[in-house]
């Protein structure tokens, strides 16, 4: 019997998508915005902002500390938010799923929580050189405080990971590798199972910062192999000050707290507290409510468009805009993965890129200049800075070529 042929993917209608988002139509300088800078954090739909809204309008209170209506909404709306992470990442419970600020709280309490107490002298962690500062600088401090070292393998030209580098610097000092699953400069995609798999066979627990990977591929984090997943909501959609960590649940019962303060603790005593179970022993304080609501809704609303549109549209305009740039006078590309995501880096022979974007911005474009907090990246390709064009489904191929015109009458100026 012949196999069913795939259904086809339907087409975004994008004129549509972007009336969803308000501040797509506003105008800067006198001039239509253009916003390439998803990257850094991406616009919010209406359906986002309304669930924001509703729950200061409506449900505003704190969560698991009251019996009253209200405070029973507003721990169903917070733990309601946990639920629809679970489901996006397929984790295999919700209990493995922690509600953070964003990555750089859930990888730093990975490296307190979990590194600091097992590291000692001569242990390493091993990263990668493509990393963002929060993939880098919370392993130096606890190697800092254990007499541990951080070791950074190696790219190609391309940008792509030098695996077999990767892979031969997990030696038996290696406590704990640290990798992205896109890189936010350069839009590299990381090959994480085989990683993963690579880190299972030494029995290296395997972290992975997934900031740039949550926005535009599904993931599935008992499918990659992983340890322990960050993802930050500000770049997909949701409120800032949202995010999770999911981690094994073997590592989560073994790991302490690492903040203190009410709610994490199911009796306080001064002869000593004892904790509650993952994730709420690592949830001390009142959390960002509000905003997980919005955090809810932005899965909701990516979920219902499907991850396949949204990866054959984004991959699309990225081949568009990519040409596009290639065409530009003395332009230098950063970044010519094999799989990438929709992000380009590049400058402008003669051009400092701190410049371009000033001048850009004068034009309505809205792009990233600097070192995007990857300076070890910038030192690879011996620069100090980077343009960076990073575009999400809600743009437009007629906003790159709004955006190639605007470089060309910036570039009249400066050079």
């Amino acid at each position: 019997m012949n196999a069913k042929p795939e259904p086809a993917v339907l087409p975004l209608d994008v004129e549509r998508i972007r009336a969803d988002f308000p501040l797509l139509s506003r105008t800067v300088h006198g001039k239509p915005l253009i916003y390439f800078d998803s990257a850094n954090t991406s616009q919010k739909p209406l359906s986002v902002i309304e669930a924001v809204d509703r729950h200061y309008r409506q449900h505003n209170a704190n969560v698991a500390r009251a019996v009253h209506t209200l405070g029973e909404e507003a721990t169903a709306s917070y733990e309601g938010a946990r639920d629809a992470i679970a489901r996006f990442i397929n984790a295999s419970s919700r209990d493995e799923v922690i509600l953070t600020s964003g990555t750089t709280q859930a990888i730093n309490l990975v490296a307190y929580s979990y590194a600091l107490p097992r590291l000692k002298p001569g242990d390493a962690i091993l990263t990668t050189v493509m990393e963002h500062h929060a993939n880098i600088v919370p392993w130096q401090l606890v190697a800092e405080r254990t007499g541990a070292t951080v070791k950074a393998a190696p790219i190609d030209a391309n940008g792509d990971l030098i695996l077999e580098r990767f892979f031969e610097m997990l030696t038996p000092e290696v406590k704990l590798a640290c990798v992205g699953h896109v890189s936010n400069v350069l839009g590299t995609v990381n090959p994480i199972r085989e990683i993963a798999r690579e880190c299972r066979k030494r029995g290296i627990p395997l972290l992975v910062d997934g900031s740039q990977a949550a926005p535009h591929r599904r993931i599935d984090v008992q499918a990659l192999g992983c340890d322990f997943y960050a993802i930050t909501g500000h770049k997909m959609l949701a409120p800032t000050g949202t995010g999770a960590l999911w981690a094994r649940r073997e590592h989560l019962m073994a790991m302490p707290p690492f903040f203190g303060g009410g709610e994490m603790i199911r009796e306080v005593r001064f002869e000593g507290t004892v904790f509650a179970d993952p994730p709420h022993r690592f949830e001390a304080g009142t959390p960002n409510i509000a905003g997980f609501a919005g955090m809810a809704a932005a899965i909701g609303y990516i979920e219902d468009l499907g991850y396949d549109r949204l990866k054959a549209y984004e991959q699309d305009l990225l081949a568009y805009a990519t040409s596009a740039v290639e065409n530009l006078p003395g332009v230098r590309i950063f970044g010519r993965a094999k799989e990438k995501e929709p992000v380009i880096s590049f400058l402008i022979e003669g051009a400092h890129a701190n410049d371009m974007a000033t001048l850009l911005d004068l034009q309505g474009v809205a792009v990233r200049s600097g070192h995007h907090c990857a300076h070890p990246l910038m030192h690879f390709f011996g620069v100090p800075a980077t343009l960076r064009a990073s575009l999400a489904f809600y743009n437009t191929k007629a906003e790159v070529d709004g955006f190639i015109e605007a470089i060309g009458k910036v570039r009249k100026l400066l050079l």
